[in-house]
């Protein structure tokens, strides 16, 4: 299977904004991967430019994380509501989640960007849980350039050995996610009611059904 630095060596940019985009729609493929291969190869042959690079990797990753917003506010929560029920996911938690996402949304959506797995998912759980549009819109381009610009400038002046950085860095920034959830779901677990509360205040009524 030809990796992807061949395919970008081929294709060029249309790999790197296919790959990333797919990514943001939700399908577990190596957006990050291909924003600092086509980073490093900017660098070393010049073959392709890194203001192009960046803002590849800018717009694919806008533009898949929008899609999947949109599949999310639309599926995603119609899953919610019809089967959330099996899962133990009841109307309460429902609006929990819709209000933290109203409150602290678009510091989800820009962090979750610069972390595995939670980049992929997070723009359908924006939209699942109703993120306001024009909050996620904000947060979903600022956090895609930084990331772009972050991961592309440093491919780009360090070439091999940030791809090897890269990596414990995934690691360690994965492991970091892990804690920061756990910690995350043992505060609204133990405060739950209360927060509950919030929640049906900022949101009174029963959930729209879609």
């Amino acid at each position: 299977m030809p990796s992807i630095a061949h395919l970008i060596h081929e294709y060029g940019l249309f790999v790197v904004a296919a790959v990333i985009g797919l990514e943001g729609i939700g399908f577990p493929v190596p957006g990050e991967t291909a924003l600092i291969v086509a980073s490093v190869i900017a660098g070393h042959t010049h073959e392709i430019s890194i203001v192009a690079v960046i803002l590849t990797a800018t717009a694919a990753s806008f533009v898949g994380r929008s899609l999947g917003y949109v599949i999310g506010r639309g599926f995603g929560y119609w899953v919610l509501i019809h089967y959330g029920s099996y899962i133990w996911i009841t109307e309460a938690r429902i609006k929990l989640g819709q209000y933290l996402f109203l409150r602290h949304g678009g510091k989800i959506v820009m962090v979750a960007q610069f972390v595995p797995v939670l980049r992929t998912l997070a723009g359908i759980l924006a939209g699942a849980n109703r993120m306001p549009q024009t909050q996620f819109v904000l947060a979903n381009i600022v956090g895609a350039f930084i990331w772009a610009l972050f991961f592309g400038v440093a491919a780009y002046m360090l070439g091999r050995q940030f791809e090897k950085l890269a990596g414990s860095a995934v690691i360690v920034l994965g492991l970091v996610a892990v804690v920061v959830i756990l910690i995350g779901a043992h505060f609204v677990r133990g405060h739950e009611a209360q927060l509950a509360a919030k929640a049906e205040q900022a949101l009174p009524g029963p959930l729209q059904l879609p």
